[in-house]
């Protein structure tokens, strides 16, 4: 920005000496020149010099905000909020990220709240889960309830909100910079506004705070023909690198991203376009690495329950959703581990997920996870591995699409930038 100042205030310098120049002619002309050339490089120079210094100055010491990967130490998180939480409006890119068992119950209480009994489960869930963290000596954070029933109209749409339970959808921290994510479902348009009290409070610290471009979320971003029937529809358009999300603006949701230091890898999903990940590419370029990497999966939407990095050289991959590029890793030297089928029964609702979110743990450090208290299974594998399990029931909060891993942020662990990769 700083250049780019320069440069324009650089155009008018040229006009003036341009005008000075041809009034006193002669000897004058090549003088005027000379002297302009001459501030404007010294200019430039010294703005050159602060930019560069405040790029690479470190980051503040009080600032509460830094981490570069899913299994430093964690300090501080964000956990979401399940109150009010209320059914999406049953539109095309609701549709295309739901199974079509429950396309009934979004076309009956959409706009509405999720049931009411459960919600109180799910709250009381999220609750203790708090409370544990904090007893295993994390800071815990909350976004603010809002009332997301409210309906609201842009030039484009009109909607109803959905909630502010899953902070991992909506923001990713690299480094000390935390990102707000732009979303690509209309009923989460407004979703960062129960955020902004924590990032102000984090940008006050120190941390730096970027916004995506916000999508107009018009018709045009959306295939409203999407032609989803059946499970095999959605097989068939995945292999055809088909979306119900178009390349008519950026969009992306934060949890189709993964870190692991200088490496951060995405994929494209029915919520995130390559239009965003490039945004993102460029926006955190040349220090980080964004890497597009792809699933048999049919209905991609969000990476962390089909490939969870927890650990240097370390990530459970989906066996139900193999991974194209499972060889970088493998020459790489990382392990890769196949958790177990999940246990969750057939007749628990999943309105927004798969059962898979057996996988989508939370790493507090490299020898301790939280993971569900009824997934034994996969509590047997971490030990195997030599990590010890935090065990926590969610299982209600599960219903409304997430697993811990899901609806937490981590805003500070305790390490450095390093590259697992090379």
């Amino acid at each position: 920005m700083l250049r780019v100042r320069c440069l324009r205030g650089g155009s008018r310098g040229a006009e003036a000496a341009h005008y000075i120049g041809s009034r006193l002619r002669g000897a004058f002309t090549g003088w005027v020149q000379r002297t302009f050339q001459s501030t404007q490089a010294a200019a430039a120079s010294q703005n050159t010099c602060a930019a560069d210094d405040k790029a690479t100055s470190p980051v503040p010491k009080d600032c509460l905000v830094c981490s570069y990967n899913e299994w430093d130490p964690l300090e501080e998180v964000i956990v979401g909020r399940a109150e009010n939480a209320c059914v999406p409006p049953f539109s095309v890119e609701v549709k295309a990220n739901t199974y079509e068992k429950y396309w009934g119950f979004y076309q009956k209480f959409g706009g509405q709240s999720f049931p009411k009994d459960h919600l109180k489960k799910a709250i009381a869930e999220i609750e203790e889960m708090c409370n544990i963290l904090k007893g295993e000596g994390v800071i815990v954070k909350r976004p603010d309830p809002i009332d997301w029933s409210v309906k609201y109209k842009t030039p484009d749409f009109e909607s109803t909100g959905m909630y502010a339970a899953m902070p991992r959808d909506i923001l990713l921290v690299v480094g000390n910079e935390i990102i707000e994510a732009p979303m690509a479902w209309r009923a989460r348009f407004f979703e960062y506004r129960a955020y902004r009290r924590l990032i102000k409070d984090y940008f006050n610290s120190g941390a730096k705070w970027t916004t995506a471009p916000k999508p107009t979320m018009a018709d045009e971003l959306y295939d409203q023909n999407y032609p989803i029937h059946s499970v095999e529809d959605r097989h068939k358009l995945a292999a055809q690198g088909k979306f119900v999300t178009t390349e008519f603006e950026p969009c992306f949701d934060a949890a189709d991203f993964i870190r692991a230091g200088r490496d951060i890898f995405v994929q494209r999903s029915q919520v995130t376009n390559y239009m965003g990940i490039e945004w993102m590419r460029r926006h955190l370029a040349p220090d980080y690495r964004v890497h597009i990497i792809s699933f048999k999966d049919p209905n991609p939407m969000h990476i962390d329950a089909t490939f969870n990095i927890i650990g240097p050289g370390l990530v459970l991959s989906n066996p139900d959703r193999p991974c194209h590029q499972i060889e970088l890793f493998k020459k790489a030297g990382w392990t890769v581990i196949q958790p177990p089928v999940p246990l969750i029964p057939d007749d628990h609702p999943l309105w927004m997920s798969s059962k898979w979110l057996s996988m989508n743990v939370l790493m507090l450090d490299e020898k301790r996870v939280m993971v569900d208290a009824n997934e034994t299974s996969i509590q047997k594998m971490f030990e195997k591995l030599g990590i010890s399990t935090i065990k926590v029931n969610i299982r209600h909060a599960n219903s409304l699409g997430g697993g811990f891993h899901c609806w937490t942020c981590d805003i500070r662990r305790r390490g450095t930038l390093q590259s697992y990769l090379d």
